[in-house]
């Protein structure tokens, strides 16, 4: 390809051989076509209608018009990229018809053979109430009517569909105007004109220009637009999912945080006690100072993580309000003390191939390429002589007192043929841009399917894990709260030195501590899980309105335990 023209005059011969023979991955193929010698289709037609272009200014010269509309009836039959069969099929437009690409999905899930994982469809419409956690709906009501994320792509369904309307218009007189001008001049007397040396006309009507969509240039825009805007309807689909997943993310992160810190605080409580008991010893000589050191040093340990617990709590409730679309405030105040909402053991994903439907950022993908598939058509048709009719309408008069009688009354209708026969080299390089960029969108969609599925097999598996790992962590939790009862006996019978009990008190902090974010990790993987699957977004193609609720939950889905109600959410700003 270095041996390729850069658009100098005389080398277009050289610029059609140098066209790649790739039709793009939407164009259909027959057997063996990718066996073919290194120059295109697309090389041989530009090459022809370089080599009529040249015999067309030859003609002009020698042999008339006869010549010239000859051969142009020629070249229309031969040059460009898409034969006449296929701009009859295509519905009278050159490019490509468009084909979606391929999605590499895969058969199952590798988690399939877990009797957690059920194959049923997913519970698309409000998942959330999985967890059955009162406050947690409410939030997710709230952040809908407030988010300014949603309504920023909500306002760019409403730009996408203007610039598609705008399109549509152009299937009409592209211009229009009402026009009075008044023109005053002096014509040189070196022109065989039959007028006088001084010139002044009046002149009112309507001017109009209209191009005829005869190559599907228009059209093709329009589906351009067509796809633009069901990509910006996937992408309000997709901030719905992001939204909602989000928003659940840090109510779970929120109430982990708390169950942290209920821990902590109440394990600072039992250390003070331990601490008090080893002060006491010592006072009574039955115990050395080392127990007292110990027993500080394992206070002042516990009450150092309050600090760092509590500044995360705060973050997820400046992260949930924001989502909420309300300034940053505490809460804590606005929510009654709950649990971690409790995920279902099972979870129910469907099939991998529905991805391809159900994740709205794949959908955008894929739109953004039909988009670009119609943009080859639009410079294909550079390729073609355009047709046009220029035309006025109204009156005109050299004296403006007569300028609306009947007399003046002019109408006049320019018929144009515009053929850019010399631009071959920059309208072969623009169609090559467009069909790279094509290929380039069809890669980002299969990378969107395959970030996809990644994306469900990580949260799937993390969820799965995390439950087993929470058993165990249940299973020493209980253990090391029962040796810490029986050390601190043993310490104040005098059976044992304090170094059992720092050691002993120091693994339930941490087993707790673990539990509680193992807990807050299943719901936050079942949230990925369902934010990887594309739910949420359902809700309002069902026609469902906030707040989103369900009657039941799936058959193979067990409720979880109720979280205890929520206080009221303070109403939106400006709201009385």
């Amino acid at each position: 390809m270095d041996d390729c023209p850069r658009g100098t005059a005389g080398d277009y011969e050289q610029a059609a051989r140098c066209v790649p023979a790739w039709d793009g991955p939407t164009r259909n193929r027959s057997p063996g076509e990718g066996d073919a010698p290194a120059e295109s289709a697309l090389g041989t037609r530009l090459r022809r209608a370089t080599r009529l272009g040249g015999s067309l200014a030859l003609s002009t010269i020698g042999h008339g018009r006869l010549a010239i509309a000859c051969l142009l009836m020629v070249v229309l039959s031969t040059s460009g990229c898409t034969s006449l069969g296929e701009w009859w099929h295509n519905g009278f437009k050159v490019g490509p018809r468009y084909t979606p690409p391929p999605g590499p999905v895969a058969g199952q899930w590798i988690e399939a053979a877990d009797p957690r994982v059920k194959h049923e469809p997913l519970q698309d419409c409000a998942w959330w109430t999985v967890f059955n956690d009162p406050a947690l709906n409410r939030l997710i009501d709230t952040a809908y009517r407030q988010n300014l994320d949603l309504r920023i792509a909500g306002a760019r369904i409403l730009e996408a569909r203007a610039q598609r309307n705008i399109a549509v218009g152009n299937l009409f007189p592209q211009s229009q105007t009402a026009v009075l001008d008044f023109v005053d001049g002096q014509i040189s007397k070196n022109i065989a004109l039959p007028l006088n040396g001084h010139v002044g006309l009046w002149a009112s009507g309507f001017n109009a220009s209209w191009e005829a969509d005869f190559w599907g240039r228009y059209r093709r825009i329009i589906e351009t637009s067509d796809a633009n805007l069901a990509a910006s309807v996937d992408s309000y689909g997709d901030a719905l999912v992001l939204l909602f997943s989000e928003v659940a993310s840090n109510y779970v992160q929120l109430r982990t945080f708390e169950q942290r810190l209920q821990y902590a605080r109440k394990n600072i409580e039992i250390q003070q006690g331990s601490l008090g008991l080893a002060e006491d010893r010592f006072k009574k000589g039955v115990a050395t100072e080392l127990d007292v050191r110990q027993a500080r040093t394992n206070l002042a340990q516990t009450q150092s993580l309050i600090h760092p617990l509590e500044a995360g709590r705060r973050q997820a409730s400046n992260r949930l309000c924001i989502l909420l679309g309300m300034p940053t405030n505490d809460l804590a105040g606005q929510l009654q003390p709950a649990p971690i909402p409790r995920a279902p053991v099972e979870v129910a994903i469907g099939l991998p191939a529905d991805l391809l439907r159900r994740r709205p950022d794949v959908r955008h993908a894929e739109r953004m390429v039909a988009a670009q598939s119609a943009q080859i058509g639009v410079a294909e048709a550079d390729l073609y002589p355009r047709l046009a009719l220029n035309g006025f309408l109204g009156y005109a008069a050299d004296d403006l007192r007569e300028l609306f009688s009947p007399r003046s009354f002019t109408g006049i209708i320019v018929p144009t043929l515009q053929w850019n026969v010399l631009n071959y080299g920059r309208i072969a390089n623009n169609i090559r841009l467009q069909d790279a960029r094509l290929e380039e969108q069809s890669l980002l969609y299969q990378k969107a399917v395959l970030t996809a599925g990644r994306e469900v097999e990580d949260s799937l598996v993390g969820f799965l894990e995390a439950q087993q790992q929470a058993i165990r962590l249940q299973e020493s939790v209980q253990e090391a709260e029962r040796s810490v009862e029986l050390v601190i006996i043993q310490f104040r019978g005098g059976v044992t030195d304090f170094n059992r009990v720092y050691n002993t008190q120091t693994v339930m902090v941490t087993q707790q501590d673990q539990l509680a974010t193992t807990e807050g990790d299943i719901a936050l993987n079942l949230i990925g899980v369902y934010r990887a699957l594309g739910g949420g977004w359902q809700c309002l193609m069902q026609g469902c309105d906030p707040p989103f609720t369900v009657t039941s939950l799936p058959s193979s889905v067990t409720a979880p335990t109720p979280a205890k109600a929520a206080e009221e959410l303070p109403p939106p700003a400006g709201a009385k």
